[in-house]
C-alpha cells in the first residue's frame, strides 16, 4: 500500500553524496573509509542511502548486526559489508554465505564461525574477519594481551578464520585535552606488536569515527601503525554523512574545513491537517497545560512521539510553517502534535510544516531538537520511526 498520511522524511542524495566527497577529500590519501549505515543509516534509510553512496565510491559499509547486514547485500551485491557488533548463535552461517565481515573478540565467535565453515564447506573455506581490540572503551573486544594470545593461538594453518583487519573504537576522540584517546592508542599499538609477533599481518588496521577523521588529530598515528605493520588504515565516518560532526573540546579547536562545509541531509516534514480558533481561557491538548490568553488559531499535525517527535518538546519545540518558526501548544501525543500558529496569517489546511529542516530563512536540525530534549543529534534522527516513509529527491 502507498503511504497516504501526510508525514515522510526527503533525503537529499545531492547532499548525502557531496557530504561523503567532502570526507573522502579530507581522509588520508591512503586511508580507506567504511560508510557507517547501522540502524538504518542513523534513520536516513539505508536501502535508500546505501546505492546512493556506493554510486559515490563507498566500497565499505558498516552496519551493526548479521540482519542488517543481509538486508544490504540484495541491494548492494558487490560491496564489502562490515558487521560491527559481532555475531550470535544462528548467525555465522549468513556470514558465509552473504561474505560479510563481522567484527569478532569472544572465543564464543570463533567456534560459531568454525562450526558454521565446517558445516557448509569440506574442506572449509576462509572466513573474513575483524578481530576488535579493547583499548578503553569497556565494550567489545579483546580485553587483555593475554586473551588476545589465547585467542591468536586458534588460528592455525587449517583454521577457516582469516583475520583481515584489527580495529579499535575510541570512546571520545572529539576531547582533545585532556587526550584520553593517547592512551588507547598505545594499548592498540601494543595489541598490533603481539598480532604480528604471532606471525598475523592484516591487511587493515582501524580505528576512528567521524571526529577522527574531521579533526585529524589522532590520524597520523593510526597512518604510522598501519604502516608499520604493512596495513592500510581504515576510517568509519558516520554522522558526518549525514551532515552532523561532533564539535571537538576545547571549544577554541578550529572545526576542518570539511566540517564547516557539510549539510544535514535528512528533512522531516508534515502538513496541517486540521485549523481552529479557541478563546482566552480554553485549554489544548492533554492535562490542559496549553491555556489561551488571546484567541488563538491552533494547527493540528499528524506527528507525535510515536513517529519520533519527542514528547520532551512539548510546550518547548517549534515547526516551521510559511517560513516562520511557530510553537508547539501543549503536550505532544502519541499520534498528533498541536501548533499555535496565531501569529502566522492566511493557514490552512494542507500548509506544509517543517520539523526538521529549512523553510524560507529558518532552520531547525537534529542537534536543535537534541538541545531541547536533552540528547545528541544521533538519537534524534534514529529515533524517526519506521512509518515515516524515506523519500529520496534530487
Amino acid at each position: 500500500m502507498i503511504p497516504t498520511r501526510p508525514v515522510w522524511v526527503e533525503i537529499s542524495h545531492s547532499r548525502l553524496t557531496a557530504n561523503w566527497k567532502l570526507l573522502r577529500a579530507a581522509a588520508p590519501v591512503e586511508a580507506e573509509l567504511v560508510a557507517v549505515i547501522k540502524a538504518n543509516a542513523y534513520g536516513h534509510g539505508a536501502a535508500a542511502c546505501a546505492p546512493a553512496l556506493a554510486a559515490a565510491g563507498a566500497a565499505w559499509f558498516g552496519v551493526t548486526c548479521v540482519e542488517e547486514a543481509v538486508a544490504l547485500r540484495q541491494i548492494c551485491p558487490d560491496s564489502r559489508i562490515l558487521v560491527m557488533s559481532g555475531l550470535w548463535r544462528g548467525e555465522a552461517e549468513a556470514v558465509i554465505e552473504h561474505r560479510l565481515s563481522p567484527q569478532v573478540w569472544e572465543p564464543l565467535h570463533f567456534d560459531l564461525i568454525e562450526e558454521a565453515a565446517r558445516k557448509l564447506n569440506s574442506p572449509p573455506q576462509s572466513v573474513r574477519v575483524q578481530l576488535e581490540i579493547d583499548s578503553g572503551m569497556s565494550r567489545q573486544g579483546v580485553r587483555s594481551l593475554v586473551q588476545l594470545k589465547e585467542l591468536l593461538a586458534r588460528i592455525t594453518p587449517d583454521s577457516p578464520i582469516q583475520i583481515e583487519g584489527v580495529m579499535t573504537h575510541f570512546s571520545a576522540p572529539e576531547i582533545l585535552e585532556p587526550d584520553e584517546t593517547a592512551q588507547q592508542l598505545e594499548r592498540f599499538a601494543a595489541a598490533l606488536d603481539l598480532i604480528a609477533e604471532c606471525g598475523i599481518h592484516p591487511r587493515w588496521i582501524h580505528a576512528g569515527n567521524s571526529t577522527t577523521l574531521l579533526a585529524q588529530h589522532h590520524t597520523p598515528a593510526l597512518l604510522q601503525m598501519a604502516e608499520r605493520h604493512n596495513a592500510r588504515l581504515m576510517l568509519r565516518p558516520g554522522i558526518a554523512l549525514y551532515g552532523y560532526p561532533v564539535p571537538v573540546t576545547p571549544h577554541e579547536a578550529s572545526p576542518s574545513h570539511a566540517a564547516q562545509k557539510l549539510t544535514p541531509v535528512l528533512a522531516w516534514k508534515t502538513r496541517i491537517v486540521s485549523v481552529r480558533t479557541i478563546e482566552p481561557g480554553e485549554t489544548a491538548g492533554y492535562n490542559m497545560t496549553f491555556k489561551a490568553r488571546r484567541p488563538t488559531r491552533l494547527a493540528l499535525i499528524p506527528v507525535g512521539y510515536a513517529d519520533g517527535l519527542n514528547r520532551l518538546l512539548s510546550s518547548r519545540g517549534h515547526a516551521l510553517v510559511r517560513g516562520h518558526r511557530v510553537p508547539i501548544a501543549g503536550r505532544v501525543s502519541m499520534d498528533q502534535t498541536i501548533l499555535d500558529v496565531t501569529d502566522i496569517p492566511g493557514i490552512e489546511i494542507g500548509d506544509e510544516v517543517v520539523l526538521i529542516g529549512e523553510q524560507g530563512q529558518e532552520k531547525i536540525t537534529a542537534a536543535d531538537l537534541a538541545g531541547l530534549t536533552g540528547t545528541i543529534s544521533y538519537e534524534v534522527l534514529c529515533a524517526i520511526g519506521a512509518r515515516v516513509p524515506r523519500v529520496m529527491i534530487d
